[in-house]
């Protein structure tokens, strides 16, 4: 099941006697356990009866025994059992673990146990890996996975956080701030509330974001691809300005320039027409790319034909081969750069 949907069914139903957390994203699980340990244990039970195990460290079958014993101390309990994947038997997983199984045809009342993995995703390789947890775990019937937030869902949950805040975000600065925490919800989460305290009512700016955000500066990296790609000299110099009295690392802002050529002419020798087909493309490869990414490059792509690209990635080449002088000066090697890029 779904996050959401093991949310509504704990609303109606009441919590199971076991539960199987599947997957890596940490924003909804942690949501997920919140609520468990709300409506398992509300506030009376909350620190007497939650026990934690790592199986990392001792047997499923000591913390099902653990499980099964009585409190003195807590009317209602909460076993959870962490690192699931550490249970598993090498080679050929069984199809399921007969401690489990024999706990489950008679589980204590007002006892819930909660296995956790969260080691693995699932896709990769992680997806044979998950797939030996969840055949292993198959005697809990309620198993929730916990996928990672696709670009349009950590937008969207991005934009819910900021309104729920009070949050004066616009567009762009939702772009620069989705960037800088490469869409990790919780991270997200964490920085909207910096920006809050830091804001207050007034209009979130990209300096805001450059300032409190961590990576945040690689934005700004971006915003000089971008730049280039459109052919804009002089807005490429402004940034490149903002860049050296910021303390940027100048081979760093290269690399990210290198990165943006290559994938340029990747995306136009694969004959991709617009953002859509640039972003399923790398997505396809392996290379997980946000639409505000998969926009640069098309500029980049509409910008530059075929042999400028070739010459750009020459150009990068030879400049990445000028800062690693002996006494190199970094912001005129960049400025000759920008130059030769957008003549």
């Amino acid at each position: 099941m779904t996050p959401d949907q093991f949310l509504d069914r704990l609303a109606r139903q009441g919590p199971a006697a076991a539960y199987l957390f599947l997957g890596n994203e940490p924003f909804q699980r942690e949501r997920a356990r919140r609520a468990l340990l709300e409506a398992a244990l509300g506030a009376g039970d909350r620190e007497s009866g939650f026990s934690h195990h790592d199986l990392d460290e001792e047997t499923l079958a000591s913390a099902l025994d653990d499980a099964r014993s009585l409190s003195l101390f807590a009317a209602r309990r909460v076993i959870w059992i962490s690192s699931a994947e550490a249970a598993l038997p090498r080679g050929e997983a069984e199809a399921e673990t007969p401690a489990l199984a024999e706990y489950l045809r008679e589980p204590p009342p007002g006892t819930v146990v909660v296995i956790e993995c969260s080691r693995y995703g699932f896709e990769g390789d992680d997806k044979s890996k998950m797939e030996r947890v969840r055949k292993f775990y198959s005697a809990i019937p309620a198993q929730v996975e916990f996928h990672p937030y696709s670009p349009e869902a950590a937008r969207a949950a991005a934009q819910k956080m900021a309104r729920a805040a009070g949050l004066q975000l616009g567009l762009a600065e939702l772009a620069v701030l989705l960037e800088a925490t490469s869409g990790d919800v919780a991270r997200i989460a964490i920085e909207i509330e910096k920006l809050r305290l830091f804001a207050g009512e007034r209009k979130v700016t990209e300096q805001d974001i450059a300032t409190l955000v961590a990576d945040a500066q690689s934005s700004t990296i971006f915003a000089l691809v971008a730049a280039l790609g459109r052919g804009d000299r002089r807005r490429a110099l402004e940034i490149l300005d903002t860049l050296s009295r910021e303390g940027e690392y100048m081979p760093l802002a290269l690399s990210f320039l290198a990165t943006q050529f290559r994938m340029a002419l990747a995306a136009r020798e694969a004959g991709l027409r617009n953002a859509s087909q640039i972003q399923a493309h790398f997505t396809r490869l392996g290379a997980r790319m946000w639409p505000q990414r998969a926009r640069e490059i098309e500029q980049t792509v509409q910008a530059f034909p075929k042999e400028r690209l070739k010459g750009a990635i020459v150009k990068l080449f030879e400049a990445d081969r000028a800062l690693r002088d002996a006494r190199p000066d970094d912001r005129l090697v960049m400025e000759e750069l920008i130059f030769e890029l957008t003549a």
